[in-house]
């Protein structure tokens, strides 16, 4: 029998369906819990991918300021359409790439340690003053997916990822357990991109298909 395989751009389509299933159900549909939790699958499919995407950039510099461009661009919708400044989770990846740069840097081990626990001190005080999506677990999760040398393969890093799916679970709690339903999804991955590109997809999507349904909501309650 043939074992199912995804590759990362299967799992990031699933992600932004899910995602767009959660945002919907928060938007027009806040009863109905199945969507939320629909939902859930979303962040931890996305968080692996950041982790995967700090392997593989050709340009890490570049790749940071991508996503930390696209946080202020969603920081702006947010804004504009709820009034709320609360950070929204491309803050929170801009905040995991650096500490996957900075865990796996080219520096000394010693260097390497102390930047390491520099970064993830200010990240942990920036937390405690500023909202951020998913919290400080939510920084840290793509951490946990970032054992790159792992001789066990995908399914070890997977089980390093599950154990900061649970700690996420714990700090934040409600149905934030079933983010655990991603895990299959991810036992699945096989390592390769794709055929296409789609990278800018789906930056892209993330803030355009909230600015949709923020407008319609604005229409229907008008």
């Amino acid at each position: 029998m043939r074992r199912i395989t995804f590759s990362s751009n299967v799992l990031k389509i699933i992600a932004a369906f899910c995602m767009m299933i959660d945002h919907i159900g928060y938007i027009f549909m806040p009863k109905v819990t199945l969507m939320r939790v629909i939902g859930r699958l979303a962040f931890p499919l996305f968080a692996f991918m950041i982790a995967e995407g700090c392997r593989y950039t050709r340009n890490r510099l570049r790749y940071f300021l991508c996503v930390a461009v696209f946080a202020a661009a969603m920081q702006g919708v947010y804004f504009i359409f709820t009034k709320s400044m609360y950070m929204n989770v491309f803050v929170t990846f801009s905040c995991s790439i650096l500490l996957v740069y900075a865990l796996h840097s080219d520096f000394s081990k010693h260097t390497r340690a102390i930047l390491f626990v520099f970064i993830l001190s200010a990240v942990y005080i920036l937390n405690l003053y500023v909202k951020m999506d998913y919290g400080f677990w939510g920084c840290m999760l793509p951490v946990f997916a970032s054992n790159y040398k792992s001789s066990g393969g995908n399914i070890f890093r997977v089980a390093g990822f599950a154990l900061g799916l649970l700690l996420l679970s714990a700090s934040i709690g409600g149905i934030q357990p079933y983010c655990l339903l991603s895990l299959p999804f991810l036992l699945c991955y096989n390592g390769k991109r794709g055929k296409y590109n789609l990278k800018y997809f789906f930056y892209i999507f993330y803030p355009a298909h909230l600015a949709v349904l923020y407008c319609i909501n604005i229409l229907i309650n008008y």
